[in-house]
Formats: C-alpha cells, structure tokens, sequence
C-alpha cells in the first residue's frame, strides 16, 4: 500500500487524512461500500464533536479472553469509546444511523464503570475513602517538602554555598545546585554532579518526606490495582460486547475522520459503481498545487496516452490510478462527483519507476517483464504503465508489447499506458478495445498546454523541449537531419492531423453555439405565436358577445311601436356593431415584395433568400428564418444595422427585503420555488450575502437547495454556515 501510494504521489494526502483518526487504522473499511457510501452521507449532515484520541485496545481484548488483568489507562480506553457513543445516542441522527446507534446497548456494569473516571482518565475519590485519605497525605507531603525547601534556600548558613536558589530536579527527586564544603552545613545525599563541577544535594530532611510521600504512593497503587482487577473482571464477562463496540468505535472513525477530511479542503465523495468505467469530470490530482482539472471517459480497456514531453502524460495517468484508488476506499476527492463514474477494482498497480538496482541484480527491461508477468495471473484489476518500451529497442519492444497487451485485453482488466514512441501506438490504434489520447503543445508559445485531444497520436516534441532547456540551436539542426526527412514528415503528418481535429472542435463548438441561439429564437417566435393566437381568440370571444348584443337590441327595437324609440335602439345597435369592428384589427393585403428586399420580422430585420406563396426566406446575423409574408413590413433597401440591444428596465426594489430565509417545513419543490424568488429579491435589493435556513432532517431538502444554488448563474459561491449561524442546517450565500 505504501509503495502505491508513493507512485501516486498521495503519501502527504494520506497523511493530512489519518490526522482526523482517532486512532491509527488501515484504509480499508470491510463491509458493503454502498452502505458505508450511505452512512458517510448521512452523518455528515449533522454537526458533531470528533472523538478524542484512543489507543489501540487489540491486545487488551486479548488478555481479557484469558482473564488477565489490565491497566488502568487501558480500561479508561474502553471507557473513552463508550463515554462517545453515549454522546453520539443523545444528538438527533435520523434514519439507518438511528437505528444503528440503538442497537448498540451498553449493560449497566459497563455503564457504573464509566462513573468511576474523571475526565482526565484519573480515578474519583469518591468511589473509595481511601483514595481520600491517601490523596491527602501525598499532597500535605508535597506541600511539606515545598515548605523545607524554601526555608534552605533562604538560610544565610547554606548560602554561601548555594550556586542559585532555584530547585533542581534529578530522577524526579527535588535536588539542591551547592558547592562543594556544604557538608559542614547541609547533611544529604549527593544525586549527581553539574558540567561546573558543582553537586546536585538530596537535603536529608527532604529525603525522609520522600520516603513518605513514597509510601503514600505505594498504597494508593495498590487500592488502584484492587480496582483493576475489579474492573477487569467485570469486562472478562463483557468481552463480546466490549470487543463489538470496538468495532463499531473504528467504523464510526473511519466516517467521521473522512467526512471532516473533506470538509476541511472541500473534497467530495464517490461511491464506486459497478462497472469498470471511468468517467472523471474536472478531477484534480490533491499532489498539484494548482493543477489543470482532468476530464476524461474511459470505456474501453486500454488508453494509450502519447505526445510532448513535460506534457503531463505521468500526471494524466497518475490522475486516473488516484481517482480510482480514493473512489475505492472512500476517501473525498476534488471532483465534480454529480457527472463523474468511477468502477470499483479488485486491485491497483502501478508499473512507473525504474526497476533496475544493484540489490536486485536486473536490467530495467527485465524488471519491467517482471512486472507484466505478475498481470496475466490476476482478473479485475487497473493498472498503469509510465514509458512502456523503457529499457530495451523501440521497436522490438512495439511488437512484443502489441502481443502482450492484446492478450491482456482479453481479461476483466484496464490499462493506462504513456509512451514517447509512436510504432506501438500506431499498431494499436485501430484496436477495438484502444482508446488514444495526445498531450497538446502550442508551436506558437513553443511550450506544452497540459491538455489533450482524445483520439489521435501525439508528437513527442524533443527537439523543441531539447532547445527550451538549454541545449545549442546547431546541435538541434544538426539531429534533425541525422533524424531524416522521411520521420520528420511523419511528425508533420501528426501535427497537421493534431490541428485538424483541433479545428473540428472548436467549429463544432461554434456549431453548439449558432444552435443554441437558433433554438432561443425558436422559443421566442414560438412565444409570440401563442401570444398572437390568445390576443386573435379573445378578439372573436369579444367580437361574438358585442355582435349578440347588437342583435338582441335590434330585435327589441323591431318589437317597439314609437318610431323615434325604434331609431334610438337601432343607432344603438350600430354603434355596438361598429365598436366590434374595431376590435379586430384588420387585415392589411400582403406587400409586394421580391428577393434581396430588405425587410422586418416583428423586432428582427433581415433579407430576403427565397419566396414562396405565404412563406419567406429571409437571413439575420447569419442565421436562416422562415416566417409569413403578411408578416414582413419593409426596412428600407439597405443591411440592417447590428446594434447591440440595450434594454430599459425599471425595476421595483422589494418592499420587504430580508437576508435571511427560513425554509423549514416545506417540501423541496415549494422550498425552490421559494428560494429562487428570494434570490431574484436580493439580488434587486442589492445584498451580497445571504443566510437561508433548512434544517438538517433527512437531507433531502438541504441537497435540493445545493443543487439548486449549483446551477443558479448568479450564485457566487456558497458553505455551511457556521456553528452559531446554523452549522449545517444553513447554508450561506454570496451573490
């Protein structure tokens, strides 16, 4: 483990980690990963106090299984362990850990012992009157020695032979620094001598108090051992239970140092899936201190990476063997884990460093066939291979590698392999089962990007390297003609194949672009469409109802029998017939118009391509429409001007603004819809900071309200809020 490690360059990770543990442990957690993935998650939705450090208690369970006796500082491990779980029983964990914690049930012997220590692991005196008694004689003995001591220092007998009045202590025995002839006037011991020559005195007196103070001791050690046995007695009939809470004290470290590990440098988690994908989405390797995130979708089993040197094609592998082994043992990573896949391997190796030493008397080739033979007897395993043809010819070793690879691609098996040279790379190439991936190298900048194009074959670039760290411009013109111009072709050939896909990228890119404001022109026309339709149907509903209602007057005229009443009810009727008129705007006759006319679509102006019967083609910003002629409305015979949009907006500050939000007791579509007014609120009035109230519970709502702020563009950025803001049922928002 610690040799992969280094490989991966994780050792200081690993180290930062295991400073969250109680105790020390291996990485590996037994058990169903799934389940742990789950617990992680729900714990870390509740604030707690992390447990104190508790020494390994192995060896205790095992003299307990043979009835030994043990020691105070053991026992008051044990209670250490049960003191926590009692702690963890009173705070308001929900669901699978709830029940897990109840499950655990500590037996009232275990629990009286737990009365029995302080907290600083010491014994109270009032379990027994004799640790009373005893106390109080070490401490009158101590406050006696500190008496006669100050009396000797200040003797104007002893002074002249005192080298400093200071107490020295010697062997834990308080000494006096005197010269020598003190013994005509201090009677003692001599306990050692100083680099002056002078002596380190035990003063008689003091030795006699010692010696009592001693006695003292002695017996408080044996009221001490009288409750060891007890106590250990007591935890012999208990050793099932004492050794299962054990357990359970290492599962629930293991939890909770990794869920504090990734709090302190905002990691997050994956749960490994069950197929052996690997799909990293803005991974970065915690090595780097400002690393280029990684993104990459590794489906196939070989990924052959090749291309400049000092490019990243170490790192890049390094980076996938690191997202794999965290993902393994649950350990938080920096990565974007919603869009990210990780597949769960049965074994991690690493082929990177030089085999060759003078202790195992080998050549570096025959190290690295040591290494490939170790594969072919393992299944389900991932593996990395740093300069595949390290050691012996170029191209023998392309040929024997291209045998051995697709023997290995037989198995349940993944391989990441970095190489300079490009016969294995190009005999590979068409594989099923290869995926190629190349670092890029700016020609302009004459320097590597750290980036790669996936797909093609990749320059090594050493002459460029070569000159940028200091070798002669002649010496480099002068390799590339013993190179030849046949092989420096073939560079050229990868180059431009390099910039073509490049080049399709980023016209693909612009494509995505030119297509998304194709479909939000889409959206818009389609919007004022159903908007046109509801303004044409409530014209008719209008229409119908001012055309009964001049009927019904009409008819009420007719049935009158005063001509001058008939003519009031018939103007009337009229003027009703006449306002429903005005209603409906009337239809204007299409205008005539031909190709090249300049025209106006609602607020877009364009010219016309094509005409058909009640259909045009007309060409805005580059974009192709078509629309109705009875539409169109003339723009003059000239392009339209690009004038960027400058829309007035009056906006009406809330008159209830507040920048906190409390989303207690809603359910999370309620509590989104909720916030996103909010946030519209805030923003408005102008706020920069914002503190929204959700709860811990399940976590659902708190992870809805996460994903929610994710994706908002107006969000800055967002953290738990502090313990006396909330903790973890709040989250505080900058906008």
């Amino acid at each position: 483990m610690k040799t992969l490690l280094s490989k991966l360059d994780l050792l200081e990770f690993i180290a930062h980690y295991e400073h969250f543990l109680a105790r020390e442990k291996p990485l590996f957690m037994e058990g169903d990963a799934n389940l742990h993935f789950r617990y992680i998650q729900r714990i870390a939705h509740t604030e707690f106090t992390p447990p104190k450090e508790v020494e390994n208690l192995d060896s205790a369970l095992m003299y307990l299984k043979k009835s030994g006796t043990l020691k105070l500082a053991e026992i008051y491990a044990f209670v250490k362990i049960i003191e926590y779980f009692l702690y963890l029983k009173k705070l308001k964990f929900e669901d699978e850990i709830l029940q897990w914690l109840e499950k655990i049930i500590i037996p009232d012997e275990i629990l009286e012992i737990t009365r029995y220590f302080d907290e600083k692991g010491i014994l109270r005196d009032e379990i027994d009157e004799r640790f009373v008694a005893l106390n109080s004689g070490i401490k009158r003995s101590k406050e006696q020695i500190k008496e006669q001591l100050r009396r000797m220092l200040n003797s104007s007998k002893l002074s002249p032979y005192l080298v400093d009045k200071q107490i020295h202590y010697l062997d834990e025995s308080e000494t006096l620094l005197v010269r020598g002839g003190f013994n005509h006037v201090l009677k003692g011991s001599v306990a050692g001598r100083s680099t002056g020559g002078f002596f380190y005195v035990i003063p008689e007196s003091i030795s006699s108090l010692k010696k009592k103070e001693a006695e003292y001791l002695s017996q408080k050690l044996e009221v001490i051992y009288e409750y060891e046995k007890k106590i250990s007695s007591i935890f012999t009939r208990h050793t099932p239970f004492l050794s299962f809470i054990n357990r359970e004290f290492d599962r629930f470290d293991h939890y909770q140092a990794r869920i504090l590990f990734a709090k302190s440098r905002e990691l997050e988690f994956i749960k490994p899936s069950k197929n052996n994908t690997v799909r990293l989405e803005r991974f970065a390797h915690p090595a780097l201190h400002d690393p280029k995130p990684v993104s990459l979708n590794f489906e196939k089993k070989i990924l052959m990476i090749t291309g400049v040197n000092a490019g990243g094609k170490t790192m890049l592998l390094k980076a996938i063997l690191t997202a794999v082994f965290l993902a393994k043992y649950l350990l938080p990573m920096k990565i974007d884990a919603h869009k990210s896949s990780i597949g769960q391997f049965k074994e991690i190796t690493a082929i990177i460093d030089d085999p060759q030493s003078v202790k195992n008397d080998i050549s570096t080739f025959a190290g690295r066939m040591q290494e490939f033979s170790k594969l072919f007897s393992k299944d389900n395993f991932i593996t990395g291979v740093d300069e595949i043809e390290l050691g012996t010819d170029s191209d023998e070793a392309a040929t024997l590698f291209k045998v051995i690879l697709e023997k290995l691609v037989q198995k349940n098996s993944k391989i990441i392999i970095t190489t300079h040279h490009k016969r294995l790379a190009s005999m590979m190439a068409t594989h099923d089962e290869v995926d190629l991936i190349a670092a890029i190298y700016d020609e302009k900048n004459q320097k590597p990007t750290y980036e790669f194009l996936h797909g093609t074959i990749g320059k090594s670039y050493a002459f460029e390297t070569a000159q940028r760290y200091g070798i002669p411009a002649s010496l480099i013109a002068e390799a590339k003609i013993v190179y030849g111009e046949d092989k420096e072709k073939l560079s050229e050939l990868i180059q431009k194949n390099i910039d073509l896909e490049l080049e399709a990228k980023k016209r693909l890119k612009q494509l995505a672009i030119d297509e998304e404001k194709v479909t939000k022109l889409k959206h818009s026309l389609q919007h004022q469409k159903e908007q046109a339709d509801a303004s044409l149907a409530k014209a008719r509903q209008l229409l119908e109802k001012n055309y009964q209602q001049a009927i019904d007057t009409a008819k009420n005229a007719a049935k009158e029998k005063d001509p001058a009443q008939i003519h009031r009810l018939l103007n009337t009727a009229n003027k009703q017939r006449n306002a429903s008129r005005q209603e409906i705007p009337t239809q204007k006759e299409p205008l005539k118009l031909k190709v090249g006319d300049f025209v106006k679509y609602n607020n877009t102006k364009g010219k016309i391509l094509a005409l058909k019967k009640n259909e045009a083609t007309i060409e805005s910003e580059g974009m192709k429409l078509r629309v109705p002629v009875n539409q169109l409305k003339r723009s003059g015979n000239h392009p339209p001007q690009k004038k960027k949009p400058q829309p007035k907006i009056q906006i009406q500050k809330p008159s209830h603004a507040s920048v906190q939000l409390d989303l207690h007791g809603l359910r999370s579509e309620e509590a989104i819809e909720k916030l996103d007014k909010y946030i519209s609120d805030a923003l408005i009035t102008g706020y920069d900071e914002v503190l929204v109230y959700h709860g811990v519970g399940s976590g659902k709502l708190a992870y809805a309200v996460k994903t929610f702020l994710k994706s908002h563009p107006k969000i800055k950025g967002f953290i738990d809020a502090p313990a006396n803001m909330g903790g973890m049922g709040a989250t505080l928002i900058r906008l």
